[in-house]
């Protein structure tokens, strides 16, 4: 059964912003439920921060992922913050993009997004308080030949994530869009730009200080479109 202290779900957990939630969120005084395909990853997650639990599935597999969600309510209690990092791409032209990527991608980007709304911002809603923050990516804003596998997926969840907190914002749910619009401090980023200097990139621990800020915002004064980037950053 649930422990002590509040609840937050991180939903997409690897190892740049969405373990920096993971352990943000956990230095904050939350319990913290993970959520990743991933299995021996997130368990390893599960061992370096106390108070996370990890809860391996692919969202993609729609079912079984409305079924981890409700699985986590049992164990865990209801989430007072949910954090949707969930993201699949590809990226390649229009004429080499295969529809059932496409598809995939916006099963977990956007689809995703409307199971984990409706499986868990129901009970949001009747308590009158919580967060959704979702985040997104420079995508979301705009679309460009090699991202027509994900610009699209991106911009429909950003779009949702608006419908949602039209709807939830007045019954007290904050629905946030985060847009990081930014190289993100990993492993595969710095091999691959190895020419950018050390500032040019995003942190994972001060872009989830951020979601963890929009996340707690007073009720008079709630964002939803939140832009964040390195000050070199060109937009």
């Amino acid at each position: 059964m649930a422990g002590t202290g509040r609840h937050c779900l991180v939903i997409g957990v690897g190892v740049g912003t969405g373990l920096a939630c993971v352990r943000r969120f956990a230095a904050g005084g939350y319990r913290v439920s993970m959520i990743a395909r991933n299995g021996e990853r997130l368990a390893q997650f599960a061992t370096e921060v106390e108070g996370a639990a990890a809860y391996p599935t692919d969202i993609a597999k729609l079912d079984g992922y409305r079924a981890t969600l409700r699985r986590i309510v049992a164990a865990e209690g209801e989430p007072a913050i949910v954090i949707y990092n969930a993201a699949l791409a590809t990226f390649t032209d229009y004429t080499g993009l295969d529809p059932a990527d496409f598809e995939r991608n916006f099963r977990v980007n956007t689809t995703g997004l409307l199971v984990t709304a409706q499986e868990l911002a129901p009970a949001m809603a009747a308590r009158g308080e919580g967060a959704i923050v979702v985040t997104g990516n420079t995508g979301a804003l705009r679309g460009v030949p090699s991202f027509v596998g994900f610009s699209p997926t991106k911009a429909s969840q950003r779009i949702l994530a608006e419908c949602l907190a039209r709807d939830l914002g007045p019954k007290g749910v904050h629905v946030a869009y985060v847009v990081v619009d930014a190289l993100i401090d990993m492993p595969f980023a710095r091999r691959r730009f190895t020419d950018r200097p050390d500032d040019a990139f995003a942190k994972p621990d001060e872009l989830a200080d951020e979601i963890f800020h929009v996340a707690h915002q007073p009720r008079s004064a709630r964002s939803f479109l939140v832009e964040l980037r390195p000050f070199g950053e060109t937009w």
